[in-house]
């Protein structure tokens, strides 16, 4: 698309601040690396009750991403936005302030609330307003910005805690922590007014003035009727093809929705929220120092923010295909790698340049790559509430990787037997299944229209596409241009 049928300027302005909820989103999910240690030692907490304080967000975000879905349909994907950022303030001054583990996991459980609901309709938000030529990178803005927020909390944990006495960090030292959370929340809420509504959510609701009006701004008013036209025709052609069915009716939504629910939990599989959660108390496997491991963890997070920093220069040149498959094939290597470090007692910063090298190789392909995907491979009418079924298994298997790291990073038997080895060579197999998964369900949607990427999607199914070719034999499958 030339610069001219497009105001990118004013795309790429909506599009920042809506990732600024990607800032929070990143910046809440791993502040916890830093809490959980002297969190641990103030409340007396056994290895299991550890994986609770951690994990218990997790709960959260699957409810948020369960139920957001039928929120931004009916109240919009801003008002959708805005709620989410209250929640995060919410949270991050509870849990602050918490003096008991009940306590600290309702706070901490509100904020997965909103974690939960901001992965869904962030996403959401910004496919449904950028052109297909740039919605990847668009999309990767919101991830970029959510990797910023990791490694800047990384960089504050750190900082709090640098020249600062352990009694401190067990006493006050975790509450810092935990509220300095208010800054990028405190930012979000005084830009999302400068945001409008999505203008496919207008255009589902009926409101067909708003939602030219909304496509007018993003582009030139021929091209904004004629896109409009084409939304119109895809919601009437929906409802039609689809009218009173449930997604979990319909045989093809259902299909899309596995494919998109299976990308989610082989993401989690990679073990990236192990080192998130948990990087500083990996770590120490290799380093007895508090401090060591957390400026240590600062190299994970850079590793991860370069990773997609180039990843959402490449995404619309190379696909998401090629960037899922061999990422996840080398993410299996690193682990790997990273594994042997750990088996051999090798000191020093090989077992960090293993876990670098994961975090590097996932930024570039399955950090940006699964969520670009389960963003838009969905059809209109099932998007918002496939992506909340699709986040919400992303987030149960977050549980399971979560809940289970402590009881096997302090299991006698493994230890003695694996050296803290045993979750990274778990982790090393779902990135070969992934590698796999990717080869046989997953087509290229580089450069496809949101309208038309239904039968995309059911052409690697060998069920519907020779459906397909019966009911249709002179049908064009719809193909990614490839340059």
């Amino acid at each position: 698309m030339s610069q001219r049928r497009h105001n990118l300027l004013r795309i790429l302005f909506i599009s920042a601040v809506a990732s600024l909820s990607g800032v929070i989103l990143g910046y809440d999910a791993s502040v916890i690396s830093g809490v959980i240690d002297p969190l641990t030692e103030r409340l007396q907490l056994t290895p299991l009750e550890s994986g609770w304080a951690v994990s218990n967000v997790i709960l959260g975000c699957v409810f948020g991403a369960w139920g957001v879905g039928y929120v931004s349909n009916r109240y919009g994907r801003k008002s959708t936005l805005i709620l989410t950022a209250l929640l995060f303030i919410a949270s991050a001054v509870g849990s602050a302030l918490a003096d008991t583990l009940s306590t600290f996991v309702i706070w901490r459980m509100i904020g997965g609330l909103a974690v939960g609901m901001a992965s869904v309709v962030t996403p959401l938000y910004i496919a449904e307003i950028s052109p297909k030529d740039y919605r990847g990178r668009m999309l990767g803005m919101q991830q970029l910005l959510m990797v910023g927020g990791q490694v800047t909390v990384y960089i504050v944990n750190y900082l709090i805690a640098r020249g600062m006495p352990h009694e401190w960090l067990v006493s006050e030292g975790w509450r810092w922590m935990l509220a300095s959370g208010l800054v990028p929340c405190v930012l979000f809420i005084g830009l999302v007014p400068f945001m409008p509504e999505s203008p496919r959510w207008y255009a589902m609701r009926g409101q067909q003035q708003k939602a030219l009006q909304v496509l007018s701004t993003l582009s030139n008013p021929q091209h904004a009727a004629s896109l409009l036209q084409e939304i119109n025709h895809a919601i009437q052609r929906e409802a039609s093809q689809h009218q009173q069915r449930s997604i979990l009716r319909d045989s093809k939504s259902l299909y899309i929705l596995l494919i998109g629910c299976a990308i989610a939990v082989l993401q989690q599989v990679s073990g990236i929220n192990i080192l998130l959660y948990y990087a500083p108390s990996l770590l120490q496997n290799i380093t007895a120092s508090t401090q060591a491991s957390l400026f240590q963890s600062i190299f994970l997070g850079a590793g991860l923010l370069i990773g997609v920093s180039v990843a959402l220069l490449m995404v619309d040149k190379l696909g998401r295909v090629p960037l899922l498959r061999w990422g996840a094939l080398g993410c299996a290597l690193s682990l790997l790698f990273t594994a042997w470090s750990f088996i051999n007692h090798s000191g020093g910063y090989l077992p960090v340049a293993g876990l670098v090298a994961f975090v590097l190789i996932f930024g570039l392909s399955w950090s940006l790559g699964a969520w670009l995907i389960i963003s838009e491979i969905f059809p209109n009418r099932m998007r918002a509430v496939a992506m909340g079924f699709s986040f919400c298994s992303m987030y149960v298997a977050n549980f399971i990787v979560t809940q289970s790291f402590p009881l096997m990073n302090r299991s006698e038997l493994l230890m003695n037997h694996f050296h803290g080895a045993f979750p990274l060579m778990l982790c090393a197999i779902g990135c070969l299944l992934a590698f796999w998964f990717v080869k046989r369900f997953l087509p290229e949607t580089r450069g496809v229209p949101l309208e038309k990427i239904e039968s995309l999607m059911l052409s690697k199914s060998r069920r519907f596409a020779a459906q397909a070719q019966v009911s249709n034999p002179s049908e064009t499958v719809i193909t990614p241009p490839y340059n």
